[in-house]
């Protein structure tokens, strides 16, 4: 499974988005941002790429002020992805 992760600078930002996931059915969880996205707070959102449209909706709809982006983990490698 690949792991998406939606990054931002802000803790109390990431756990909103998380819980806001939770509650709608995604499996989301707060955890450190990998290291390549250079997030000020170092916090992320987790979930499986399948839901990143689901996610995109959600942060859209909240309008995070400190999202950073998302970012595809697997294989030993990061890429931003938006």
């Amino acid at each position: 499974m690949r792991w998406v992760y939606a990054v931002f600078r802000s803790r109390t930002q990431a756990l909103d988005c998380a819980a806001r996931l939770q509650r709608g059915g995604v499996g989301a969880a707060a955890v450190s941002a990998p290291r390549e996205a250079n997030a000020g707070c170092g916090l992320a959102v987790r979930f499986a790429e399948d839901a990143l449209p689901r996610v995109r909706r959600v942060a859209a709809q909240a309008g995070y002020s400190a999202f950073v982006g998302f970012y595809r983990v697997g294989a030993g490698c990061v890429q931003r992805i938006g």
